[in-house]
């Protein structure tokens, strides 16, 4: 999860590195070699986007690892302008239009046999054009239930779910979350020569081999809920769409779902229970909602940390039970805190795992969305179905050294 609340962490210094030759080389102009270098730093750090951010005296770039900004030492000024302008080339995007925004798209070796692929986008702003980078990673080669971070019952639930004959299941999050990770884990998982599968997003920006893709492309009149109905004309057994936004798009949906086909789709919302009381005040009607609906997780993404230099912290009972932590195990548990090493670059944290609440729609939960039950009376029947909340979830992690008490804690804050 994207959050402000982390703690300000210390600049990242770019490795000196070598460059392949269909990127750079010693007599290349010095914006290609450093462009070069910062793209294969953002890739040894597995950062998910780079930032090139135009300042009034100077400029930076930052990269997001792990969800939180580092930024870099600070370039030469005067590269700044050469720097922007080779990528906006390699992007196809226009070099000579500086007062609007544009999208591109870049795709470049980083390192001997490895290419990757980035999202680009200009922003014009007081000081000149930012840019931000979006590295689309392929799908990781063990992704499954267990690479989410599901416990074992979330686990369960989640297979049955999604493998059920038809149905509406929903993943809730804010952005950056990892919902559309667990969206693709759920369509690997669901592929097969037998069945076929179908997702519209906006756009689609991992390629799923035996998936038919569709990005939505509004302009020319090619919307989620236009792609929707035309996948109903297409014989489908699994349907995908990127974010349930509007009613029509709702609707086309949960009417999917009761018609004879498994829909998968994400909301934006705090957590499970939110997400019945979304659907219907975007327009969804309660009884259809009730007998469509199957399953709705909440999800957010919590830092690992680093095994090699992680280290535990004396908190008071106090300060324990504050936090949530039952009675029982504040005498008997200590939280580990980040430390930094050379293994994480001096950050403390070494990648990222989810948290998740799994909220299966019970018949008692079904007479509650027919009744227009608000999100607290759902929350009180799933806590009586012994649902876990992402806060119990988030602490499940810290007590198991997976994650920090801090870090828990900043992943639920209820705002």
């Amino acid at each position: 999860m994207r959050t402000s609340s982390h703690p300000a962490s210390p600049p990242l210094k770019v490795a000196a590195s070598r460059q392949p030759p269909a990127m750079a080389d010693t007599d290349s102009p010095p914006a290609v070699r450093l462009l070069a270098d910062t793209l294969l730093e953002a890739a040894r750090l597995n950062a998910s986007d780079l930032h090139i951010e135009p300042m009034e005296h100077g400029w930076r770039m930052r990269l997001r690892v792990d969800g939180v900004l580092h930024e870099i030492a600070r370039p030469p000024a005067h590269l700044r302008d050469a720097f922007i302008t080779r990528v906006k080339v390699l992007a196809r995007m226009d070099i000579a239009e500086r007062r609007v925004p544009q999208d591109g798209r870049l795709r470049l070796p980083v390192a001997a046999g490895r290419i990757e692929d980035y999202r680009v986008n200009s922003l014009p702003t007081l000081f000149g054009e930012k840019l931000v980078l979006r590295r689309l990673d392929a799908l990781p080669a063990n992704l499954s239930l267990d690479s989410l971070g599901l416990a074992p019952a979330q686990r369960d639930i989640v297979d049955r779910s999604i493998n059920a004959p038809h149905g509406l299941v929903l993943v809730t999050g804010p952005t950056g979350s990892g919902k559309t990770m667990s969206l693709y884990c759920f369509l690997q998982l669901l592929n097969a020569e037998s069945r076929n599968l179908c997702s519209v997003e906006d756009p689609a920006e991992i390629q799923l081999a035996g998936i038919n893709q569709v990005s939505v492309r509004e302009k020319a009149g090619l919307t989620f809920a236009v792609a929707l109905r035309a996948f109903l004309r297409q014989d489908p057994d699994v349907i995908m769409v990127g974010e349930i936004r509007d009613e029509e798009t709702a609707d086309v949906a949960v009417k999917a779902a009761q018609t004879g086909h498994l829909v998968l789709s994400t909301l934006h919302t705090n957590d499970a229970p939110a997400a019945i009381a979304r659907l219907i005040d975007i327009g969804v009607e309660p009884y259809n909602l009730a007998a469509a609906l199957r399953l709705v997780t909440a999800q957010r993404l919590v830092r690992r940390l680093c095994i090699a230099c992680r280290q535990p912290s004396m908190e008071t009972p106090a300060s324990l039970r504050a936090a949530g932590v039952p009675d029982a195990d504040t005498t008997q548990w200590h939280p580990y805190v980040p430390r930094g090493c050379e293994a994480c670059h001096g950050i403390g944290f070494r990648g990222r795992v989810g948290i998740h609440q799994v909220m299966p729609v019970s018949d008692a939960m079904r007479e509650l969305i027919v009744a227009r039950a608000g999100t607290h009376e759902i929350a009180r029947q799933a806590h009586a179905e012994q649902v876990r909340t992402l806060r119990e979830a988030a602490l499940a992690r810290a007590f198991d050294g997976t994650t920090s008490l801090a870090e828990a804690l900043s992943a639920t804050e209820v705002a």
